[in-house]
């Protein structure tokens, strides 16, 4: 079936026809015009019906729904608590980040009728976005990573990203459902409040506890909960990824599998889509993290890469979008911050960062930058790419192939 949506730039009827012809059974339109027999379907708005007929899919089944979401990790965590779940059960998880109103009805328009497990990533960048998701996706477990600083244009606040992400609580405990929270975040705690049914993990004071046994480069966790007992070689660069393994591991346990079954999924687990990616190209280290960027994610990434003992640190970072009015403070935040510790050389990308106070040398854009790193690449040197999706931080990666 052919969904004709619409959007600011676009007219899915327009379509219609072509799609029929390419082998589509039915075209679902909502404008009279371009209906040409029975095999177009007229509904008052598309995206609606999509909707609609994802909820009554979503309701064919009695299978556990597990809705994720977070302003940082939520796509790490829903790939290791996937790989987890899968090991014992038929289990069926959004693909990358189909996490909006589109995406969310096609991943649950995918689930067929064998699923035993379902795990729904939710996106939002405004008030009242989760809370519509949650009335098709209709989800009985829930897990919110942290509420960062991340889409302050479309939230507005601090305060409203907690408001917006924590609709998926607040659905939860309308339905009597389960949480899996974040011990080791308090305020995660206060969000909470009134949901009979938590299951905790992290550092201290949960049922799932862990800690981080080394850092290196990637991540090594020891589980020290009874029965739960293993040390954990992950291929994620960063402590900041110990809360999604933690995630990982309670979410299993709670469904009831073995330790030794979680520990061979989350060491198998490898990053791809430039999240908490480590990459040797010649004499040189990266650790790629550059699908998206906020306040909160990119100090965590640059105090982590400061604290590891790699060898002759150098920092290339992309701006940070949808920061709104916060867009110019945020930037000069975030070298402020940068300018914490010792580097051998920072580069910075992205107009956001112009007129601001620095030392660091800027590019425009990243395909600026990747011209001068083509003629100036380093060697025996230790990486980190960070920025948002938008600053085109792979560019820079691409151009350590390059030499001049």
């Amino acid at each position: 079936m052919f969904f004709a949506l619409k959007g600011d730039n676009f007219n899915g009827n327009l379509f219609a026809q072509k799609a029929i012809e390419s082998g589509a059974a039915y075209a679902v339109i909502d404008e009279e015009n371009y209906k040409e027999d029975d095999r177009f379907i007229v509904v008052e708005n598309v995206m609606k019906t999509l909707q609609e007929l994802a909820l009554h899919h979503r309701r064919q089944f009695s299978i556990p729904f597990l809705a994720i979401t977070g302003s940082n990790g939520k796509t790490t965590t829903k790939e290791l608590i996937y790989t987890v779940l899968k090991q014992q059960f038929i289990t069926y998880a959004t693909e990358g980040n189909l996490n909006n109103h589109i995406g969310i009805p096609l991943t649950l328009l995918k689930i067929k009728q064998n699923a035993e497990m379902a795990i729904i990533e939710m996106g939002a960048n405004h008030l009242h976005e989760i809370e519509g998701y949650c009335q098709f996706a209709l989800p009985t477990h829930a897990l919110i990573t942290n509420c960062g600083k991340a889409h302050l244009e479309g939230f507005g606040s601090e305060e409203n990203i907690r408001k917006g992400k924590g609709e998926l609580y607040d659905f939860i405990r309308a339905s009597q459902g389960t949480v899996f929270r974040n011990a080791d975040l308090h305020y995660l705690q206060e969000m909470a409040d009134g949901i009979k049914n938590q299951i905790t993990y992290g550092s201290a004071d949960a049922k799932y506890i862990g800690k981080i046994v080394s850092n290196h480069v990637f991540l090594k966790v020891a589980s020290l909960s009874n029965h739960m007992e293993a040390t954990i070689t992950t291929q994620l660069a960063g402590d900041f990824n110990f809360p999604n393994v933690m995630a990982a591991i309670a979410v299993g346990a709670h469904f009831g599998i073995g330790i030794d079954k979680i520990k061979k999924a989350i060491e198998h687990y490898a990053p791809d889509n430039s999240r908490s990616q480590f990459i040797i190209q010649d004499s040189n280290q990266i650790i790629l993290d550059a699908y998206n960027a906020n306040p909160t994610s990119m100090r965590a990434a640059i105090k982590n890469f400061a604290s590891t003992d790699m060898p002759s640190k150098i920092l290339w970072i992309g701006a940070m979008k949808e920061m709104g009015s916060e867009e110019k403070q945020e930037h000069q935040d975030l070298i402020s911050f940068i300018e914490t510790y010792q580097w051998e050389d920072v580069l910075l990308v992205g107009k956001e960062f112009e007129g601001l106070q620095k030392q660091f040398r800027l590019f425009a854009t990243s395909t600026d930058a990747a011209n001068y790193i083509q003629s100036h690449i380093p060697k025996n040197s230790s990486i980190l790419i960070k920025g948002s999706r938008g600053s085109k931080m792979e560019l820079l990666l691409e151009a350590l192939k390059v030499k001049k």
